[in-house]
């Protein structure tokens, strides 16, 4: 039953992707809804700034509506395409800004039930984390971002990087090995 589901939202996904190829701006606007969170979220992890990842979020879907007659089904699914559009406009941000990295102070905290010194403290995790995160090699940024904030599978991020899932493994290691590194010598973001 389970693969049946999945085959379904499959196909599901291939005829709204075919309609946007067609002109649809309605199929394109109901991919738009799919997306826009999973996309928002990567972007976000990667250039750590509220307003700079909405604009850049919605420039990838603005790029990829300007696009989409070319966009051609292969093996890898469509959220690889607008990863990659997005992957693109990141590297032209900081392009742009001339290689300056900058963690903005807005986090999701939990909720007001816990106490002052909790969520101080889980504020400093998460700034510490970020900041890690973005002393990695882009490479493994993107892994690392994929798999853990985004919970991508192996076969998604794979397809999206266009590598093996074997090589996806050893980036997932490498960047796990040098963020311990980090942390146990005390990187501070």
């Amino acid at each position: 039953m389970r693969a049946e589901n999945k085959t379904s939202a499959t196909e599901n996904m291939d005829l709204l992707v075919d309609k946007a190829i067609g002109g649809d701006a309605e199929a394109f606007g109901s991919l738009y809804d799919i997306f826009i969170d999973r996309i928002y979220r990567h972007v976000y992890y990667r250039v750590s700034n509220k307003d700079d990842a909405e604009d850049i979020a919605q420039q990838v879907f603005i790029r990829a509506w300007k696009a989409i007659k070319r966009y051609r089904r292969t093996s890898k699914p469509f959220l690889a395409w607008l990863l990659k559009i997005c992957h693109n406009l990141v590297i032209d941000f900081y392009r742009s800004k001339k290689g300056a990295i900058y963690i903005d102070d807005e986090f999701d905290l939990p909720g007001s039930e816990e106490s002052p010194e909790r969520l101080a403290e889980s504020e400093y995790d998460q700034k510490l984390l970020r900041g890690i995160i973005l002393k990695l090699p882009d490479e493994q940024q993107q892994v690392i971002i994929m798999k853990f904030i985004e919970g991508f599978s192996y076969t998604e991020i794979s397809s999206s990087l266009q590598k093996s899932e074997g090589a996806v493994r050893v980036i997932q290691h490498r960047a796990l090995k040098k963020m311990r590194t980090m942390l146990e010598e005390g990187a501070n973001p």
